[in-house]
């Protein structure tokens, strides 16, 4: 590697690039180098073969070079240029410059180091309307930007998952010297053999299906920037397909896991619920425990590599993390408390409001009626039908099927284990019933969130909504008068299973 070095340190003169800069900084990882010019990055790939990944020839590094930019302009146009040669010699190269190229980088837009969020985070800067939008920007990427694997690849198989998930944890093993570390990882390592078992027939159900795409691979907050007030994702693996081609549950189970790590619970709970009320991928979830233990074993893989290397008090801070990971992939072994709740009100009394918060603390999957009953038409969230009472979307079989949808859902998440929040008027006796024998049916704790308001009000905040055009609900002060007249209220037997959520 004496002709590469040789190439970073030269590379550090002003006068290799076709460009004015004042001076460069280098920051190199375990598979590259990054050298940072002031207006541009470039990015040169280590001559190394590490058997998950090959950049050993010159051709593998330029194709590696290429896919990079490739799959990172899915989410990153403005900041992944292009491949550029580096012509001349070690000793005096020139970056985009004629003649036979001996390197390639990749050339990218540079932004601040602090605007990535594990950053912004560290200093207070990451808000919620952060999570909102990368939710949202990840469900767009997974249902319109991710190319979906052919049904006879080898990516996305059961066997295919459970590689990875097994190397973790011999590759972890061989750092633990205490008993009680070792007990921990072996009961992850039995939990996960046992829950792979389990899910297999989903694995692959989940691959025929066109759920296991060409995915980021590498989704954690410091591959994620505000630059310029907008979102940036970058850095998707581009040197191991076998990483990449994967269930979109695997992709979204690092973020949220890394959110948890970092003690936003919330956040966590809110961007879960903002990518699938999206994505609508529902049934999905019951794989995303598993893989959340995936994810946390895969950084605690490092972090056990990072403590080998050294010794000390540097040493016992890598530990720590090792063991901070394994305490978290157990949580995800801990059984989440599995209920139903059902909010009942008429439109405008504030349930959308009440249980978004809720969703967050304690926590829970929310479906909201308004956004199944177009998403099972085939239309998005904040589409306008303009449809009139009993029309188009909005008839009474219309609304059956939208309830009886909302039940099924219910109970693929319930036996997936997650609690759950559903969010709809709950007007109708009948609508009630069907949802309190799904939970019945499970022997699981039933309620019902009643949202009483003044009439006035829900005028008032139905108006506010129509005006503001940012929500899926459509309905309007005709709806409200034929609330009004047709509510079944909660009768007797029901009222002992609710509770006040006045907003």
């Amino acid at each position: 590697m004496s002709n590469e070095l040789e190439l970073i340190r030269s590379l550090h003169n002003p006068f290799c690039y076709d460009h004015p800069i004042q001076s460069v900084r280098v920051i190199e990882t375990h598979i590259s180098w990054i050298l940072l010019t002031g207006d541009y990055a470039y990015k040169i790939k280590k001559p190394l073969d590490l058997g998950f990944l090959d950049f050993s020839t010159l051709g593998k590094r330029l194709a590696a070079c290429r896919e990079e930019v490739r799959l990172n302009r899915r989410l990153a146009p403005d900041i992944y240029m292009a491949v550029v040669p580096i012509t001349g010699t070690p000793e005096a190269p020139r970056v985009n410059g004629e003649g036979e190229a001996f390197e390639y980088a990749v050339k990218m837009r540079q932004f601040p180091d602090e605007a990535t969020f594990d950053r912004l985070d560290a200093e207070g800067g990451m808000t919620a309307q952060h999570v909102e939008a990368i939710a949202a920007t990840l469900a767009r990427f997974h249902l319109d930007s991710c190319d979906k694997a052919a049904a006879d690849s080898p990516y996305g198989t059961p066997g295919a998952v459970w590689k990875p998930v097994a190397q973790n944890f011999a590759q972890i093993a061989p750092h633990l010297e205490n008993a009680a570390d070792r007990d921990l990882l072996d009961a992850l390592s039995r939990w996960s053999e046992s829950e792979h078992a389990r899910l297999a027939p989903l694995m692959a159900q989940r691959k025929q299906n066109g759920f296991v795409r060409e995915c980021h691979g590498d989704l954690h907050l410091g591959n994620l920037a505000w630059v310029d007030g907008r979102l940036v994702v970058f850095d998707c693996i581009e040197f191991s397909p076998a990483l990449s081609w994967i269930d979109i549950q695997s992709d979204i189970a690092f973020f949220y896991m890394d959110l948890l790590q970092r003690g936003h619970t919330d956040w966590a709970w809110l961007f879960l619920n903002l990518w699938l009320e999206q994505t609508g991928d529902y049934e999905g979830l019951a794989l995303l425990r598993y893989y959340a233990v995936y994810r946390a074993m895969v950084r605690a893989k490092v972090a056990a590599i990072r403590m080998a290397q050294l010794s000390g008090t540097e040493r016992e801070a890598a530990l720590k993390d090792v063991r901070a990971l394994l305490g978290l992939a157990m949580r995800f072994i801990d059984s989440l408390h599995a209920s139903l709740s059902i909010t009942h009100g008429l439109s405008g009394s504030g349930k959308s409001t009440v249980t978004r918060s809720l969703m967050q603390t304690p926590g829970a999957i929310r479906l909201r009626s308004d956004i199944e009953r177009k998403r099972m038409a085939g239309l998005d969230a904040l589409t306008r039908t303009n449809s009139g009472l009993g029309e188009k979307l909005y008839t009474s079989d219309a609304t059956r099927q939208t309830y009886e949808r909302l039940a099924e859902l219910a109970g693929t998440l319930l036996d997936a284990g997650w609690p759950v929040i559903v969010d709809a008027t709950f007007l109708a006796r009948w609508q009630r019933d069907l949802l309190r024998e799904t939970a019945k049916a499970r022997s699981l704790e039933f309620r019902i969130l009643d949202f009483p308001a003044p009439v006035e009000t829900l005028k008032s905040r139905i108006q506010q909504r129509a005006r503001e055009g940012k929500d899926a609900s459509e309905a309007d002060l005709a709806v409200l008068r034929h609330q009004l007249e047709t509510a079944e209220p909660l009768a007797g037997d029901e009222l002992a299973e609710t509770v006040n959520s006045a907003a």
